[in-house]
């Protein structure tokens, strides 16, 4: 049960006003200034989002930070590496499951359009059928050693401690360990979102962040039935972004207020005036507000400079550089989005 609490009821003619507080699983928080910034940077990051795929040469926003900052989009499934995920590892190749699953999983754990294309031209087809760890791993490590960058930045991936002298290399093994020992099987089976995470979660090196994200990844394919309201993880940054929206009397219920998030946007949304219009009609996932957090953490260091998180960091690092590569927009069909590709 969530209760908003105004300090005044809301008009079209008043000036909008942030809640006094909210109540989400029994707690009464007091938004900050961040609060009203996450729904105000949601809606000019998807702006920027639909011109750029509306094209024309930019700039896509007037947002001093945006412009400066590289920030991903609202929808995790839009982001480019999600969109080769969905388009060219997950819907390109036999569809049988275990083959989905064992390239959706290779392709995760290092997150990198660049890796997996090195395998693609090692192989051709990349399929758990004919995969031998002694190819594969010749592969990277010749790459290793060239000095080529295997794994994505955009998070922390922990090496496994399975025998191998090279984190890659763990990672293979780890992923035989997954297919051999009924991974696939035993996740498609499972009878809610949380309970295929946890199948992901019981494996080594695999902590409830990673397993949530490549429990989502998974379920972008058709063979999966969830939904992405019915469960959520807040990782490290949401977290973040969560103490700078509520502060500290959010600790514990995170995965509860990104629930309300999701549940409450399209108020916030017309309590602030703000036009946005989902993608393709498809609001915010729990997901999606999962990763906005960690968005808005970046975002207000410096617009909101005095106001805390947890890790104290306060700078971005990543500096925005345009990309004149085409933006795919090819979404999982069960979602059927109108107009979408």
């Amino acid at each position: 049960m969530v209760t908003i609490l105004q300090e005044r009821p809301w008009s079209e003619a008043a000036t909008p006003l942030a809640p006094a507080g909210v109540r989400v699983a029994g707690r009464l928080l007091r938004p900050t200034p961040v609060f009203d910034t996450y729904w105000r940077f949601a809606a000019a990051r998807q702006a920027v989002y639909e011109a750029r795929m509306a094209g024309g040469p930019g700039p896509f926003t007037s947002d001093p930070i945006l412009t400066r900052y590289r920030f991903t989009n609202c929808y995790r499934a839009a982001d480019r590496v999600s969109q080769v995920l969905i388009g060219d590892v997950i819907y390109r190749g036999d569809q049988g499951w275990e083959e989905v699953f064992f390239r959706t999983l290779l392709f995760k754990i290092f997150n990198k359009a660049s890796t997996w294309q090195l395998l693609g031209d090692a192989f051709g087809e990349v399929c758990w059928d004919t995969y031998d760890y002694g190819a594969f791993n010749r592969v990277l490590s010749s790459a290793f050693a060239a000095g080529q960058r295997l794994y994505s930045a955009a998070y922390i991936v922990p090496p496994p401690q399975l025998g191998e002298q090279r984190k890659h290399s763990n990672h293979l093994r780890l992923l035989e360990k997954i297919m051999t020992s009924g991974g696939p099987e035993r996740v498609l089976s499972a009878p809610t979102l949380r309970e295929a995470y946890e199948v992901l979660l019981g494996y080594p090196a695999i902590g409830p962040f990673l397993a949530y994200q490549y429990v989502i990844d998974l379920n972008y394919a058709a063979q999966m039935p969830f939904s992405e309201m019915d469960f959520v993880v807040a990782g490290p940054g949401a977290r973040d972004g969560i103490r700078k929206c509520f502060g500290s009397g959010a600790n514990g219920i995170e995965a509860e207020i990104i629930r309300y998030m999701a549940d409450t946007q399209d108020e916030h949304f017309q309590r602030l005036g703000l036009s946005f219009r989902g993608l393709h009609g498809r609001p915010l996932q729990l997901i999606d507000c999962q990763n906005l957090f960690c968005e808005v953490d970046k975002y207000a260091r410096v617009a909101h400079p005095n106001i805390a998180g947890i890790s104290g960091r306060s700078r971005i690092k990543q500096s925005y550089r345009p990309d004149a590569a085409p933006m795919a927009a090819w979404f999982p069909p069960k979602w059927n989005l109108d107009g979408a590709r």
